[in-house]
């Protein structure tokens, strides 16, 4: 029994870096700390307790993790300090070295995280001394799967269906930061969708490390779970996030095409154009396939929103081998480019290969790519101008534009003027105009 005494009337504050899944389980964290009866610290207000959800990606991520702890230590003196996520699981003993740390919670952790803390912050703990205390498993021994189902600070749910990954790519820390593949059971998920409802929810994004391999934990496959998820009443839009190639199926592309509330957009990562490249780095398919995935979406779902993926200037990635990324992507009927730099990981493999490419031709092909990226989108959303749709709008501050999203993920931008509270987390249907001032939204009428 967890005494709630001690958590009564605390200030909390709540940071995140990375991605989507790390938001979903900050919001989970914040709402079981809520039910223990501590708030949420507002701007200016110094917390009692600071939680850092950390990401590992990337070098760049590490060093902006280590900033994040320092400036809420430095903002929040005396506060209580919890470190989870990748980085807290990668280098543990590190962070708690780190001046004002309390806590370290690695991956297997942090579903305990109210249990850690009714043991570690209480009131008889007055010394003002920080415990600089470290708590994980190695991977293999990563076995917890903590449930989340969270609302976004917008009019979505970020529901996880997934952690871990079996995959294991050449220049990846995150096998090694969330264990192996695993997940819930479909009916624990399908629940989790209708308590979205009862919330308020509408729509629900499907989270997780790698999402495609759901059903390693179960024995359920996730079309399974696709098509129970699409029955739940009230539930009016679902976006599949990161999907492997490999596993997104053509009996999966296919259903979505004809459900009643999975949305026509799709997030596959490519990694790279090159086969040479996609051989180093241990990747489960060839360009062949991947291509045929993107034909096969576009074939059934011709307005679908893809993003993609590419990562550029990781070792062995030649000249030649860009170039061959390029055209390939270049040649493709794809929507948006997520262009991500090489960074080199400790303890990867892609470590023992030896071409390397230096800074300055990776910001180059980033930028090349980013270039087609803006040239993608941009045709994108020109070619729907003119065209009536439904838009999920998002709640904006008074007298602020409202923003939404299409069906197929175009951004869209009511002016002030004809912005109304009651149209928060309503699907409604507008005109789209024009572009925006900053072509970053389609304009609209009602």
């Amino acid at each position: 029994m967890i005494d709630t005494s001690a958590f009564q009337g605390k200030k909390a504050s709540y940071y995140t870096l990375g991605c989507k899944l790390n938001f979903s389980e900050t919001s989970t964290f914040g709402k079981m700390l809520q039910d223990m009866g501590v708030v949420t610290a507002q701007k200016g207000e110094k917390a009692d307790l600071c939680l850092i959800n950390t990401c590992s990606v990337t070098d760049v991520a590490d060093h902006k993790c280590r900033q994040a702890i320092n400036r809420m230590v430095r903002n929040n003196p005396g506060a209580f300090v919890v470190v989870t996520g990748c980085y807290a699981q990668l280098d543990p003993q590190r962070i708690s070295q780190i001046d004002g740390v309390d806590l370290v919670l690695g991956s297997n952790e942090k579903a305990n995280l109210v249990q850690f803390l009714s043991e570690k912050w209480t009131a008889d703990n007055t010394t003002g001394e920080h415990l600089h205390e470290h708590y994980s498993v190695k991977t293999k021994d990563i076995k917890t799967f903590a449930p989340s189902c969270s609302r976004g600070n917008r009019t979505r749910f970020f529901l996880k269906v997934q952690d871990g990954c079996d995959y294991f790519c050449t220049y990846c820390t995150i096998p090694f930061a969330r264990g192996f593949s695993r997940n819930p059971t479909i009916e624990s998920l399908v629940a989790q969708a209708r308590q979205a409802v009862e919330e308020g929810g509408r729509e629900i994004v499907l989270t997780g490390v790698n999402i495609g391999d759901f059903g390693k934990t179960t024995g359920e496959k996730f079309i399974d779970l696709v098509r129970e998820l699409d029955k739940v009443e009230g539930i009016e839009r679902y976006r599949i996030s990161s999907l492997e190639p490999d596993l997104a199926t053509d009996e999966l592309i296919e259903y979505c095409a004809s459900s009643r509330a999975f949305m026509p957009h799709f997030h596959i990562p490519l990694q790279s154009g090159s086969d040479t490249v996609l051989k180093l780095m241990h990747r489960h398919y060839d360009t062949t396939l991947f291509a045929d995935k993107i034909h096969l979406i576009k074939k059934v779902m011709p307005e679908a929103f893809i993003g993609v993926d590419v990562m550029v200037g990781c070792r062995g990635e030649t000249d030649e081998c860009f170039e061959e990324t390029y055209d390939f992507l270049h040649s493709l009927d794809v929507t948006q480019l997520h262009v991500f730099p090489y960074s080199e990981r400790p303890g990867t493999a892609a470590l023992k290969i030896d071409y390397k490419v230096d800074e300055p031709t990776k910001k180059a092909r980033s930028n090349r790519l980013l270039q087609l990226s803006d040239q993608k989108t941009h045709a994108f959303y020109e070619r729907h101008i003119g065209e009536t749709v439904n838009v999920l709008f998002e709640k904006a501050p008074r007298g602020k534009a409202m923003h939404g999203f299409t069906e197929n993920y175009i951004r869209v931008e009511l002016p002030p003027a004809e912005a109304r509270q009651e149209y928060d987390n309503q699907i409604m249907e507008v005109t789209l105009s024009g572009f925006n001032h900053d072509k970053t939204a389609l304009l609209c009428t009602r």
